[in-house]
């Protein structure tokens, strides 16, 4: 691939930002009233954004892709754990963003919500056809109309939203709320290095492209939030429709769907390629693009919060185990074929936050649960090295 320019990196990750599924999310944190929301939102996007870019920083100096540089810590064949979950939460990605994108556009221009889902489908598969190192022009382009187009969204939400300070509906309590904000960067940690290992200035793309995702990303949320507020409801049908903008409204749904699906659906074709090089990374993102585009016909994904929890019990302990192992212990298990010992603290890690998530820690379950994880990886390896002394 291509050494990228700096701008061109962080384009990329500001497309993934504008999506009608970071929107969607900002609308969960409705009952929580503006100011309480807005602060579980900020601190969520600080650690989640951090985390990533830890992740970007890894991946860049191992130069290897998101799913390769997981050997460091699980081995030569253990990360295929990791992979393999990876491509389904990618797959899952790709139906849920279609259906979503297909919903919205539907409410808007109502031809049929499969066609909509056929249509998006199509420019997914034609944007990874170009191509990672030709989309340059064509993300300048498309970034720089999102861009305004999103002002203007903001402009009209803003506008219009009022003094409410919270609308009825299912109660999400503060920790919670950082927990959902900390999921959206979170879920594209098991991606980003499949970028940042091609980085010609690996520290300021790195964090050119996680400040673009992080600043964007806050924003969308809050334009999900204030528009839930604006509207009175969390149904995003509803909430675009009343923000009126028509054919406007239906080109941020479109564009914005396409350049953030691009990249899971290319993502899983290079984890996947990690599995096996035989595997053409383009045709099996073109594939992983149709079958997310029949999920998203078939079945109904209208409420991903367990989907995002899920995200997070898997990869928020892979990751605190690689930055220990990484930063820290300095260790490279790609040697060995299963590094046992983090496999099982990454099982202990797994089950450490769905306990946490179930008895809503104030910081989120995410926080506290790599804190323990890396602290556990840490006094493991120390106990280890005694032994082998002794």
């Amino acid at each position: 691939m291509k050494k990228q320019e700096v701008l061109e990196d962080s384009l990329i990750w500001f497309g993934a930002a504008v999506s009608i599924a970071e929107i969607i999310t900002g609308t969960y944190f409705s009952s929580l009233g503006f100011t309480k929301a807005m602060a579980a939102i900020i601190i969520g996007h600080i650690f989640g954004c951090f985390l990533l870019y830890l992740a970007a920083i890894i991946g860049a100096r191992l130069n290897m892709s998101a799913m390769e540089s997981v050997k460091y810590s699980f081995g030569s064949k253990g990360f295929a754990i990791f992979a393999i979950i990876n491509i389904i939460q990618l797959v899952a990605w790709t139906g849920i963003m279609i259906y979503d994108g297909a919903i919205a556009a539907g409410n808007i221009f109502n031809i049929g919500n499969w066609i909509w889902s056929l249509v998006i489908g199509f420019l997914i598969i034609f944007w990874i056809f170009i191509g990672i190192k030709n989309l340059g022009p064509v993300n300048k382009i498309s970034m720089t109309l999102l861009f305004v187009l999103s002002l203007v969204l903001a402009f009209v939400i803003f506008k219009n939203r009022g003094a409410s300070l919270g609308i009825s509906g299912d109660e999400l309590s503060f920790g919670n709320g950082v927990e959902l904000s900390i999921a959206m960067p979170l879920s594209w940690i098991p991606l980003i290095a499949d970028y940042s290992k091609d980085y010609d200035n690996y520290k300021k793309s790195s964090l050119a492209s996680v400040l673009a995702y992080g600043i964007v990303s806050f924003f969308m949320y809050t334009i999900g939030l204030s528009a839930s507020l604006f509207a009175g409801t969390n149904d995003i049908g509803e909430i675009m429709l009343k923000s009126g903008m028509g054919v406007l409204r239906l080109l941020i749904i479109v564009l914005s769907t396409v350049t953030t699906t691009f990249l899971d659906a290319y993502s899983a074709g290079v984890s996947a390629n990690s599995l096996n090089k035989n595997i053409d990374i383009k045709k099996c993102g073109i594939l992983v693009t149709i079958i997310g585009t029949i999920g998203a016909i078939i079945f109904p994904m209208d409420d991903i919060t367990d989907f995002l929890y899920f995200i997070g019990s898997v990869f928020a302990p892979m990751i605190a185990i690689l930055i220990a192992d990484f930063f820290i212990i300095k260790i490279d298990r790609t040697g060995e074929d299963f590094y046992l010992k983090n496999i099982i603290i990454w099982i202990i890690g797994f089950i450490i936050y769905r306990i946490l998530l179930n008895t809503d820690v104030i910081i989120g379950a995410t926080f506290l649960s790599i804190l323990i994880t890396i602290a556990l990886t840490l006094i493991v390896e120390k106990i280890t090295k005694r032994s082998k002394i002794k």
